[in-house]
């Protein structure tokens, strides 16, 4: 049986964190439909009737570890779209701070591309939470093409784009595997530089002079 700790320094191990922490990791390394909670109950060494006495049902076990942990994420591409300066080094901000994210700590990654292919209230609820990142993110890139930095695009298109292939290069080890990679820090360093490069292309209108 595979067993499960806490591995998040500095949070309290009691016994609803603890439980938070392994359905992060269960959810995200297993899948959500793969993992019952009697496996994860198991994995803890605890009886399914404790982690019941905190989470009435496996979905909103769900809910709980988005709002604890999708909400930090959220909270640090806030402050990437708030501390780093405009236009282009705003944009490279938030993209690096998702890839030092998805190295610290891929399994928050994985959890969002999960939860995206599960049909409960659990997605209505990442959809919820990301909502206003979205439209402040939209709004960002709307007033730097009035601004005329960059290229007139789809401010929705750009986005959904750019969260694609942010997700797809931290996630998707098998595709990485299939064109002969290995995953590892410095492969992921080398992609996002090159991630960055093609949007600078695709956005930036200085690009067209070579500066």
């Amino acid at each position: 049986m595979e067993r499960v700790v806490a591995s998040v320094p500095g949070r309290k191990s009691d016994t609803k964190e603890r439980i938070l922490d392994a359905a992060l990791h269960l959810f995200a390394t297993r899948g959500y439909e793969n993992t019952s909670l009697d496996f994860l109950a198991s994995s803890l060494g605890l009886s399914k009737q404790a982690v019941l006495y905190w989470f009435k049902s496996k979905d909103i076990l769900l809910q709980a570890v988005i709002e604890r942990d999708v909400t930090e994420l959220i909270s640090v591409l806030e402050a990437a779209l708030s501390d780093a300066g405009e236009g282009w080094e705003r944009m490279e901000a938030v993209v690096k701070s998702v890839f030092r994210i998805g190295v610290m700590r891929p399994e928050l990654l994985e959890l969002i591309r999960e939860v995206n292919r599960v049909d409960s209230s659990a997605s209505e609820m990442l959809v919820a939470l990301l909502t206003p990142l979205m439209e402040r993110a939209s709004q960002f890139l709307q007033a730097e093409m009035v601004a005329g930095r960059f290229r007139k695009r789809d401010p929705r298109l750009v986005i959904l784009a750019t969260y694609s292939m942010v997700l797809g290069v931290l996630t998707d080890l098998k595709a990485m595997k299939a064109l002969g990679e290995e995953p590892s820090v410095r492969l992921l360093v080398k992609w996002r530089q090159e991630l960055l490069t093609f949007l600078r292309d695709a956005l930036l209108i200085e690009a067209d002079t070579g500066r």
